[in-house]
């Protein structure tokens, strides 16, 4: 086993992708991206997030200038390629450059991006960057256990079950047991090739539908 190093801290910067671009979330994108979020499934979106359903572009706002106060928060508009829209949102959080490691969290996809190849493709432009540009040992995915699909989605993505935080925190006055997930730097070379197989673009009919299933067998 080599010595562990640390790994280099992040910067603001645009990731492109064959499906969308990542780029730092800022006001220009909050119309577009209240849009997206917005509609009957807004507070079932907002479930989970520590955050509650903005009524507003207006609020979107004003939460965007106190996450922008938070030095352990980046947060990336999700731009479809193909609209130039922003679609949603992900962020790094829990950046630890002294031990290696970040965390892809207060995921917000909106109904335009959820469960299509662009979020796929904006979880697998993180994992690059965070692996291959700055040198992370590892990458966290973590969630409330109570949230079924957050869980179901790091599985499909390929990242590895490791335990419930129970009692971890309480958040609007409710208890959260936490997920936590990862996948490490040696686990991401097998990974990547699954990613990029499946985001072929002759992988996609002309609606943009997936021919296969992005099965990524666990590697930890």
């Amino acid at each position: 086993m080599t010595t562990p190093q640390p790994a280099t801290a992040p910067q603001y910067c645009v990731l492109e992708g064959q499906y969308c671009r990542l780029e730092p979330l800022a006001s220009k994108h909050l119309s577009d991206l209240f849009e997206a979020i917005n509609g009957p499934e807004i507070d079932k979106r907002h479930q989970y997030l520590l955050e509650v359903a903005p009524a507003s572009v207006d609020e979107l706002a004003t939460w965007l200038e106190q996450a922008d106060r938070n030095p352990d928060l980046m947060f990336f508009a999700v731009i479809d390629q193909s609209t130039g829209k922003c679609g949603g949102r992900q962020a790094m959080m829990r950046i630890r450059p002294e031990h290696g490691s970040i965390e892809i969290g207060s995921i917000l996809w909106g109904k335009g991006i959820a469960r299509t190849r662009i979020a796929t493709e904006a979880l697998y432009l993180f994992a690059k960057h965070v692996f291959q540009d700055l040198g992370n040992r590892r990458f966290e995915w973590k969630c409330n256990n109570d949230n079924a699909p957050s869980k179901r989605a790091a599985n499909r993505f390929g990242f590895t079950f490791e335990g419930v935080f129970r009692q971890d925190l309480i958040l609007r006055n409710k208890n959260r047991d936490t997920a936590w997930f990862s996948m490490l730097d040696n686990e991401w070379p097998a990974l990547k090739v699954h990613y990029e197989n499946w985001l072929k673009l002759d992988n996609f009919d002309e609606k943009g539908m997936a021919k296969t299933s992005l099965t990524i067998p666990r590697v930890g």
